[in-house]
């Protein structure tokens, strides 16, 4: 494991889910909000890419299976990469009768790619454990998107001040639901951990978590679940009133939280094979 690895899955996700999540936003943001978007998704991907190539070992690979999945999913994800590119650079200016098809390739790209990532870091191939981890990814993906995208289109405001408080709150709920979900598989993993281990196959996931090195699973925790629950909920309340600038606010704080919280999920996935 290094850090190269750790940071291809944070950046690839984030990128990923921006894209995603831009299906759910209305037109009324702007072509600039899309341009902006998509562009940072592209951009962010790339930059996972480069630490891709750059890491010493492929992600978690242990045998020959789990090598070809991660090379495709890196050729998945650079196709999906190109897709949002073209998608950057014909935003509000051409080609508009595909453009919610090259959307689709960028969005779905990704998503695909997320998977096969998944699929390759399961070191365990017993369906429950690789089923685990895909959601473990997607809904990452899923909420550091709905984060960000939530942060910037609360920002945006600024831009057009005239734009429907509505949209907002759709984001905010869009957030919202998949911290449920975030939480939701990491419970589901963690017990699943636990009750899975057998002795004889090494430190249980148990003796992790009260262990010292449990400090980064606890940080997970608080940071990435807990903090954002209670964010993602002043936010939704503060949207509620239409007060954009105060939710705008909060959300940079909850983005923050996502961002910690997903690294370090990352960090716990690579060594400890629990998909948190």
């Amino acid at each position: 494991m290094s850090l190269s690895t750790v940071l291809f899955l944070f950046l690839s996700h984030l990128g990923v889910g921006i894209a995603c999540t831009l299906v759910f936003v209305s037109r009324d943001a702007g072509v600039k909000f899309f341009r902006f978007n998509a562009g940072l998704a592209a951009l962010l991907i790339v930059i996972g890419l480069a630490f891709r190539y750059g890491a010493l070992g492929p992600v978690g690979v242990v045998d020959a299976d789990q090598s070809r999945l991660a090379q495709l999913g890196v050729l998945t994800l650079a196709g999906a990469d190109a897709a949002l590119v073209v998608y950057w650079a014909t935003v509000g200016r051409t080609l508009a009768a595909i453009r919610p098809a090259i959307v689709a390739v960028g969005a779905g790209g990704g998503a695909a790619a997320v998977v096969l990532q998944a699929l390759a870091v399961s070191v365990d191939r017993s369906l429950p454990v690789q089923a685990l981890t895909v959601a473990s990814f997607v809904s990452s993906a899923a909420m550091l998107g709905g984060a960000c995208t939530a942060m910037i289109l609360g920002h945006w405001y600024l831009i057009l001040p005239s734009m429907q408080v509505s949209h907002l709150q759709s984001i905010v709920k869009l957030h919202i639901g998949s911290m449920i979900v975030r939480v939701a598989v990491v419970t589901a993993s963690v017990v699943f951990a636990i009750a899975t281990w057998q002795p004889g196959l090494g430190p249980s996931f148990r003796h992790y978590i009260l262990s010292v090195d449990g400090i980064f699973f606890w940080q997970r925790v608080a940071f990435g679940l807990a903090g954002p629950a209670v964010l993602s909920y002043l936010t939704w309340e503060t949207a509620k009133i239409r007060s954009t600038q105060s939710a705008t606010g909060i959300l940079y704080v909850d983005f923050f939280t996502v961002v910690v919280g997903e690294v370090l999920a990352k960090y716990i996935i690579l060594a400890t094979r629990v998909p948190v």
